[in-house]
């Protein structure tokens, strides 16, 4: 197992590594080493039924809350919905991991290569998922955590973070400098950086496995169009990977979704530029992908190349979108997902009314975080209520049938 520059293609050892030491490109892993787990029933319930295709090399390092095999489920009601469409719409609900994202996933595989490299403890900078998700992986794992968050952060994912026993750290400004912040005490201190942009090469490495096990839940199936919320992209890269290390490589095209008030990523798409530049100040209900990439521009970059590889797009979508989808996937398909999560869905609606994608295509929409990560927004929809007595009458209850 090496690391290897996803930009000048040097290679380095398998050790805790952030960036290229010869251009300080990002880091990918090359030739995992992979462990086995043998007859573990436990572990063969999660994404660890792959070890063998992930970065540790000790079974007893791994730390695992459950994480992978999440449902992928068909949206007739939602297909029904828009005239003329005889494609399929799938929802890939990342919701159900264990602390309620996809981010379980990569924390999962970053915390157990740092246990097994001996860390003292992690650090992590988080918009609050990845926050969250690496709060509990170290109390699973006995480590020490620092969690950096902004000041601004939903307050559900506050709660959340400190529930586990880290240490949550607020920083004043947008997630940019938090990021700076856990840099800082990673390089200081000797924590292990598990943050979740493409800093830690073990955890990115895992993100493959969502792309891989979607394409088993579709029998084998390529879908034409796979839509991804997206801050620095490390989940466009896992689904990418996913599918290119398949037998017959054929990867779907991505659509990268941002929040249309942080869009570095779609602004250069859109102008058809070959590097990414950084977003002045975030604006958006999407606290998730809320990232304006400052000072590491270059993961966008890298994100934009994979995308225009796939033969896809990126997009930006408004917060009314983003809301009207929250309420579509509650409403009819029984999915609650934060701002972030409905990224995905606002952006296939928005991208098939304007012909961009063709009416029959097959679309699998990534939902990557849980709505009670962001209730906020939910409060402030309309909902249908009726208040009764303690002891209604036969006409109470009649009219409330009829209301």
């Amino acid at each position: 197992m090496e690391l290897r520059c996803v930009e000048c293609g040097h290679t380095m050892p398998a050790d805790m590594y952030y960036a290229c030491g010869k251009c300080s490109g990002i880091l990918e892993v090359i030739a995992p080493i992979g462990t086995s787990i043998g007859s573990n029933a436990y572990l063969q319930s999660t994404m660890w039924r792959h070890a063998d295709r992930l970065s540790v090399g000790t079974p007893e390092a791994i730390v695992s809350l459950g994480e992978g095999r999440t449902p992928l489920h068909r949206a007739e009601r939602l297909e029904q919905s828009i005239p003329g469409f005889t494609g399929e719409i799938w929802l890939k609900d990342e919701t159900v991991n264990p602390t309620g994202s996809f981010k379980d996933r990569l924390i999962s595989a970053a915390v157990s290569r740092a246990r097994e490299l001996g860390c003292p403890g992690i650090v992590c900078a988080s918009s609050g998922n990845a926050g969250a998700s690496a709060s509990a992986y170290a109390a699973r794992a006995g480590l020490q955590a620092i969690i950096v968050v902004p000041t601004h952060t939903p307050e559900e994912k506050l709660t959340q973070i400190a529930a586990y026993g880290a240490l949550l750290v607020k920083v004043d400004g947008h997630y940019s400098r938090s990021y700076d912040v856990a840099q800082r005490l990673a390089r200081d201190h000797g924590l292990v950086n598990v943050t979740t942009t493409f800093l830690n090469p073990y955890g990115v490495d895992a993100l493959k496995l969502a792309g891989d096990e979607l394409a088993d839940q579709l029998g084998g199936r390529v879908p034409d169009y796979v839509t991804v919320p997206t801050g620095a992209g490390p989940l466009v890269k896992g689904v990418v990977q996913g599918f290119a290390e398949r037998p017959g490589r054929r990867v779907p095209k991505i659509v990268a979704v941002q929040a249309a008030g942080c869009a570095p990523i779609v602004r250069a798409f859109d102008a058809g530029a070959q590097t990414v530049t950084a977003w002045d100040t975030p604006d958006t209900i999407a606290s998730g992908i809320s990232d304006p990439l400052i000072g590491y521009e270059r993961d966008g970059t890298y994100t934009l190349r994979l995308v225009r590889q796939s033969g896809g797009l990126a997009v930006a979508v408004t917060d009314d979108q983003i809301r009207a989808a929250m309420a579509e996937l509650a409403h009819r398909q029984g999915l609650l997902a934060e701002p972030t999560g409905a990224c995905s869905l606002a952006a296939a609606q928005a991208l098939l009314a304007s012909g961009r994608i063709p009416m029959d295509a097959v679309i699998v929409c990534m939902v990557t975080g849980h709505g009670y990560k962001d209730m906020k927004i939910y409060r402030g929809m309309p909902t249908r209520v009726r208040q009764l007595p303690s002891e209604p009458d036969d006409a109470q209850l009649s009219d409330l049938l009829r209301a």
